[in-house]
């Protein structure tokens, strides 16, 4: 006898979502094999049928039951939610089946997890994109973080599945701290919970703000690339990138000034840096996170070589390298610590003097309370202030807020005014009439009329030395009688290390010299 075999894809689980097909081969098998919950959505079409069913964990069994089954000569319909080849049953089906089965095989189609999340989100693989399991079962974690980071590299979207489980909690932040390497922090995202099921839920957050939150396993998450957008209350991604030419990031090697000093700046004082270095004479590159530090380096240098955006550590190997560098300069925010062990780790691989110049810490002596973190910072002021104010930037201000999990604090923050840090804080959900966007630095009287008419009671700060006003936040608080809290700069082993401009030139190679 010739049996039949029906892959059926039954979907997300809803009725309306399933295909003709699949009602067609319903109707016409005689044994249907399925996980229990799989058969309430399809409930009209196996009245009077043969149903077997196997617990959730037993995948294998299920499969094996079916091939039995149709090699009897019946016509067994074999289900999945989803699409049944896609993480699902088919495999283990053609895995099982025998060279000499004389059955019949059909698989029917359905709509997977990360078509039906996408849907609920907008259209955010509308380019290129991958979809990644976050389970280690049946693959070691090492080729996750493995896939994981090329997917990063590539900046393409993904959808995560088997997200997080009671046995596995540390994972999916793993894997966000390797996309975080690669793509921008303000990089669009959507959480999904039980897409068309009772219970759904669907969020947009930024990538940074997804670092902060508890998933399960019924939750899948779909990051965007560069390029994904968000209108109303959908995100989406442009099918054709009609902006690709014009962004800084696409420069070519060969259209930078050969032999340049790299100056990695996004400071006031690494684009004067950059200045100084270009008056000598040297070619210099500037390179900043943002098209708003771009515009300031062109500003404070005018005529210096820019680029800008955050290029991640292989398209930086491919300029360095194609350009013939001469030197790194890194003159990046003193905190910015993790691109600091970037440039220090390329500068060795390329055989680059790496120049490392860092304002000096503040001296001030009005008083101060330290703390190692941010975590440590956001903690001690939610029991010194209900009115807490952020001089920190946008990088981390979702550490404060998840923090503050009971929403108890009112946190005000003052931002550069870049549109991709306004709206990291916006995303977070800093309501606008807390969000100063000025460019710094202030005076002491600035900040007290400031923190006086938004009645602040608590300060944190970051320890940006005088040239970042850190002085005069720390004159305005103790003039205000407030709390000034203050995050101590993260310790590196730099190579080398200056304090001032003209220490900076005197140990850059000399021109024409590597």
């Amino acid at each position: 006898m010739t049996g039949k075999l029906y892959l059926v894809s039954v979907g997300p689980g809803r009725a309306e979502l399933i295909p003709d097909l699949a009602r067609q081969a319903l109707a016409a098998s005689d044994v249907i094999v399925s996980y229990d919950l799989y058969l309430t959505w399809v409930q009209p079409w196996i009245a009077g049928k043969d149903i077997r069913t196997l617990p959730l964990t037993q995948e294998r069994e299920r499969a094996q039951l079916a091939l039995e089954e149709a090699r009897a000569g019946k016509t067994v319909a074999l289900l999945s939610s989803g699409d049944i080849g896609v993480y699902a049953m088919a495999t283990l089906a053609y895995e099982d089946m025998r060279e000499d089965d004389g059955f019949d095989v059909q698989l029917i189609p359905g709509i997977t997890s990360a078509n039906s999340c996408a849907s609920l989100l907008g259209a955010p693989l509308s380019h290129d994109f991958a979809t990644l399991s976050l389970s280690d079962l049946l693959c070691p974690w090492e080729w996750i973080e493995t896939r994981a980071r090329h997917i990063a590299q590539a900046d393409l979207a993904v959808v995560f599945y088997n997200v997080q489980s009671r046995q596995r909690q540390e994972g999916v932040y793993r894997i966000l701290d390797i996309m975080l390497e690669h793509k921008k922090p303000e990089t669009l995202c959507g959480i999904v919970r039980n897409a068309y099921r009772e219970d759904q839920a669907v969020e947009i957050v930024t990538l940074a703000e997804l670092r902060t939150r508890r998933f399960d396993m019924l939750t899948s998450i779909v990051i965007g690339n560069r390029f994904t957008r968000r209108k109303r209350n959908w995100m989406f991604t442009p099918r054709g990138y009609f902006n690709w030419d014009n962004t800084s990031d696409t420069v070519k090697a060969d259209a930078l000034p050969a032999g340049a000093a790299w100056v990695f700046s996004g400071t006031s004082d690494g684009n004067l840096l950059s200045r100084a270095i270009a008056e000598t004479g040297r070619a210099v590159v500037v390179s900043s996170a943002s098209d708003y530090g771009n515009e300031q380096a062109q500003q404070a240098a005018p005529g210096v070589a820019t680029v800008s955006g955050r290029l991640g550590v292989e398209r930086r190997r491919e300029l360095l390298s194609g350009s013939q560098a001469s030197a790194i300069v890194d003159a990046t925010h003193p905190y910015a610590s993790e691109m600091s062990q970037q440039l220090m780790a390329l500068a060795e691989e390329l055989a680059l003097p790496y120049l490392r110049y860092e304002r000096p810490a503040s001296g001030s002596a009005h008083p101060v309370i330290r703390c190692a973190d941010s975590d440590a910072a956001a903690r001690l002021a939610m029991t010194k202030g209900r009115r807490v104010f952020l001089a920190t930037g946008s990088k981390e201000l979702h550490r404060f807020l998840a923090a503050d999990a009971e929403k108890q604090q009112q946190w005000f923050v003052r931002l550069a005014p870049d549109p991709q840090h306004l709206q990291r804080a916006l995303d977070l959900g800093i309501p606008r009439s807390r969000i100063c966007a000025m460019q710094g630095p202030f005076s002491q009287v600035a900040n007290e009329v400031l923190w006086r008419d938004w009645e602040i009671d608590c300060v944190i700060s970051k320890d940006s030395g005088e040239a970042g006003g850190f002085d005069a936040k720390a004159a305005a608080a103790a003039a205000l009688g407030i709390p000034f809290i203050v995050i101590d700069r993260p310790q590196l082993d730099y190579p080398q290390t200056f304090s001032d401009f003209d220490a900076v030139l005197a140990a850059l190679p000399q021109r024409g010299q590597p």
